[in-house]
């Protein structure tokens, strides 16, 4: 039986139709998701709800202003012995993450500054810029921590998490006086990861999600995804040390990142790669063998 040029003609038309429809709604859909992973106004932060002396150490709470003007809060811990550690918390996280890794160094005698960045904790702003923004804030912390008594300057490190551990990589990359870096669970690049983290973040499918969840990233950011690229900044550190941890089993950063960022730093250089540890977890799943190497590392290459 012919279908005739009618039918034919009608059965396109509802097609396309629906094709439209569907593409209209990915857009949608895609546009929110990349609004909600790029801002995080402050009526949507959890309170703090425990600080240092929870732990058991007496602290300073900093507020400082960087230097484009956002107001910046963080926790400082003073050393017992001549070195410190800026503490650099992850994603939509805040400077509490972070405790039990401070405790953790002060009971070594470290100073400890769990700092903060923009849009995050109790600071100003509401744009996450995934490096492309914060490193003014990560500067403000630092000239906060060199000024203080009992600090030698020569004597500054950095640990970081997931996106912090990234943020760190690139900060101290610009900054020589930073000279150790631990980055947990970080990214190598944006690029490398937003497959893993898309999926993570918003149970949708990388394909055809990711690439439109970037498209209207980058248009709020006001940059692109491949400038934010901690294996490029990496390199630049030595001859000042850098310690990579990262599980094969990670979820919610690339897998390869740690293999990628390893590659791609100079000597000196250290890799951690377990599986079976959760992101960002290696302090609370092995936390004896975290702490070990850690303050190892530190102290060889800020004590020694």
């Amino acid at each position: 039986m012919m279908v005739s040029k009618k039918v034919r003609r009608w059965f396109y038309t509802v097609l396309i139709a629906l094709l439209l429809v569907l593409l209209s709604a990915m857009l949608v859909i895609s546009r929110q998701q990349a609004l909600e992973l790029v801002y995080h106004p402050l009526p949507e932060r959890a309170e703090l709800d425990t600080d240092p002396q929870d732990f058991g150490f007496a602290y300073q709470n900093v507020s400082r202003e960087s230097a484009d003007g956002v107001e910046l809060h963080a926790w400082y811990i003073p050393s017992q012995n001549g070195a410190a550690i800026i503490l650099q918390h992850g994603y939509k996280s805040d400077r509490s993450e972070l405790l039990e890794e401070a405790a953790m160094l002060a009971t070594h005698g470290y100073g400890v500054l769990l700092s903060t960045v923009r849009a995050h904790d109790e600071n100003e702003g509401a744009l996450i810029g995934f490096g492309l923004n914060e490193m003014p804030d990560l500067d403000t912390w630092f000239e906060f921590l060199v000024a203080q008594p009992g600090i030698s300057p020569e004597k500054i490190g950095m640990l970081g998490n997931s996106l912090g551990g990234s943020m760190v990589i690139q900060y101290a990359a610009d900054n020589p006086r930073i000279n150790a870096v631990v980055a947990h669970s970080a990214f190598s690049s944006m690029a490398d990861t937003i497959n893993t983290s898309i999926r993570y973040y918003t149970d949708l499918p990388a394909f055809p999600f990711a690439d439109l969840i970037r498209f209207w990233a980058e248009r709020e950011l006001g940059g692109r995804i491949e400038d934010i690229d901690a294996s490029l900044w990496i390199g630049q550190l030595s001859p000042r040390p850098v310690l990579i941890l990262h599980s094969t089993t990670d979820i919610v950063i690339s897998q390869e990142s740690g293999e990628l960022l390893f590659a791609a730093a100079n000597e000196p250089k250290e890799l951690w790669q377990v599986e079976n540890v959760d992101h960002a977890s290696f302090d609370q799943q092995l936390a004896q063998e975290f702490e070990l190497r850690v303050v190892a590392f530190f102290d060889r290459y800020l004590l020694d």
